[in-house]
């Protein structure tokens, strides 16, 4: 359900037309086959899976309204918008709202005056999301230079999309090694359905042609390529970047982009667009785990298509952020205030997935939400002891530039890392132990690409940085489903003496939360100072240290 009401703004001292865009999803169960292959209890929204995009400008406002007639609290995510200013719309169960509980409804508000491109809207409350509830969100830019470098725009969606509910297939993992999968990976799904019946893309000679990619996926990577075409790299999760050319693209699961490919001036030849579906830290089975789908690219109905030579991947250059330069040219964050390293720690078990933590214990959820302790302590807000030990809370001083280190030490699984509340300053990566033949690189130039997901490889570390702006508290965890959901994940509270004057939370999230049964005050188990009774003993993890260190 969707509809548009129109207001004015007040910009730079110009008049502009903006909507306030009304989009309803009556949130239920389905049962339904995506894929063709298994019929299983999804989510969807009004009845229907996929759920449609939504496309709307820079500078509307998104009234997203999720009515929840599941049978489980719900709470929806706009993956790489900042929420400035409304830290409690970014839709993160237990730390920013306790969920719409079922029977309600509540309608989040997404401004959108200093974001456009690539985004998607998600579930984030428990597995809602991987079990359907997900779209993507288009926010076009006006910029007129930008309009005018291409001449139509495509989107392209991809999904991985099990055969069971995740809660489920969940289950399942728990009774074996989790490099020991049973066959029964994930199907793609492109533009919400079965890639093996992809639909055609047509284009017409010399025409210009935004191709829009939004990886949805929860546990698998894609890789993308239009052999014989060029792609020119104009996006990375939101933001515009100048023209970079390459051979092709590796989206962890969250990423985006937006390439312009220039159509050829013949007709004589259809194309294949090439789309890989892997996953590095799962057992290869030929024909189950690493999966191959073509999207026709047809320029004639009756033309052949033209084949090439297959590549091997280091004969290819793939995107890469280090090496891309943003639009809007803001130049490297310095000096920097705070410097904080996370590694990625796991507790291994005999079966299942291990434990996972970005910090020093795994990741849980709280009695009372980190927001509500960060607006009602006080002072006592700026102190980590205020927080359970399991938000792995690290508070940061309002404007201060933070650089994160994030290390993977692990040689075996390939993780993902998505910030909540910025986009950051991608500025280097490189080995994370000692004499390792993996080089360092550095971002080239003054003016490092940000984005706001990125790929942890093996034995790597990525730093990061971003200045603390944007009051609000921010999850920042891992992107593959069962990792987030086992415990990788860490807290930023950001300026909570800032939030405590400038934030008011809505009303029917305060009542939502004592119908859920959590307090709305006090540390995080509802209590005084660092007195944490009540609350469940914090998984801790032994291994590397982590750090947090303030430079002058």
């Amino acid at each position: 359900m969707l509809a548009y009401t129109l207001f004015v703004l007040f910009a730079g001292g110009l008049q502009a037309l903006a909507a306030r865009v009304q989009v309803t999803w009556d949130v239920g169960y389905l049962n339904i086959s995506r894929d063709g292959l298994s019929k299983w209890r999804a989510i969807g929204a009004n009845g229907q899976l996929p759920i449609p995009p939504i496309y709307i400008s820079q500078g509307d406002v998104l009234e997203l309204t999720a009515i929840n007639n599941l049978d489980k609290p719900l709470s929806l995510h706009a993956h790489g918008l900042f929420q400035r200013n409304s830290t409690f719309y970014d839709g993160v169960g237990m730390a920013t709202e306790c969920g719409i509980p079922p029977g309600a409804q509540f309608t989040y508000i997404i401004e959108t005056r200093d974001q456009c491109g690539t985004f998607w809207i998600h579930a984030h409350y428990g597995t809602e999301g991987i079990d359907g509830l997900r779209t993507a969100l288009i926010i076009h830019d006006q910029d007129p230079q930008l309009l005018d470098e291409y001449d139509e725009d495509v989107l392209l969606t991809l999904e991985d999309w099990g055969h069971e509910p995740y809660d489920d297939h969940i289950k399942m993992l728990q009774t074996i090694a989790e490099v020991d999968m049973p066959p029964n990976h994930p199907t793609v799904l492109i533009n919400g359905i079965n890639a093996n019946f992809s639909q055609p893309i047509r284009f017409s000679p010399g025409r210009r042609y935004r191709l829009r990619i939004v990886s949805m996926s929860f546990t698998y990577w894609f890789k993308v390529r239009l052999p014989g075409h060029t792609m020119q790299v104009i996006e990375a999760d939101g933001i515009s970047s100048r023209p970079s050319v390459v051979d092709g693209l590796d989206l962890c699961p969250g990423q985006r982009y937006s390439v312009i490919i220039t159509a050829k001036e013949s007709l004589e030849f259809n194309y294949a667009l090439n789309v890989t579906f892997y996953n590095d830290f799962i057992v290869d089975i030929p024909g189950l785990t690493t999966l191959y789908h073509h999207i026709p690219i047809v320029y004639h109905n009756n033309a052949p298509v033209k084949t090439y030579p297959v590549i091997e991947d280091h004969e290819v250059i793939w995107a890469d952020e280090l090496a891309m330069e943003p639009r809007d040219e803001q130049i490297l964050l310095e000096p920097v205030d705070q410097h904080i390293v996370r590694s990625v720690k796991a507790l291994p078990k005999d079966l299942g997935v291990p434990i996972y933590a970005f910090g020093n214990y795994s990741y849980a959820p709280v009695p009372v939400l980190p927001l509500f302790t960060a607006l009602t302590t006080g002072d006592l807000a700026l102190l980590p002891s205020t927080y359970a030990p399991q938000l792995n809370a690290i508070i940061l001083q309002h404007n201060h530039i933070v650089e994160l280190e994030l290390r993977n030490p692990d040689s075996v699984i390939v993780h993902t890392f998505h910030s909540h509340g910025h986009a950051f300053q991608v500025v280097e990566s490189g080995p994370v132990h000692k004499n390792s033949s993996i080089p360092v690189k550095r971002f080239k130039g003054r003016q490092p690409m940000r984005r706001d997901t990125i790929t942890l490889a093996l034995g790597q570390y990525v730093k990061v940085r971003i200045q603390a702006d944007n009051p609000g508290v921010w999850f920042q965890h891992c992107h593959q489903e069962q990792h987030n959901l086992s415990g990788l994940g860490f807290t930023l509270i950001e300026a909570p003496d800032v939030m405590q004057r400038t934030l008011r939370m809505p009303s029917e999230m305060m009542e939502f939360c004592r119908i859920l049964g959590h307090s709305t005050q006090g540390n995080s188990a509802g209590r005084a100072g660092s007195d944490m009774t009540g609350i469940e003993q914090p998984i801790a993890i032994p291994g590397s240290a982590n750090s947090i260190s303030d430079t002058v």
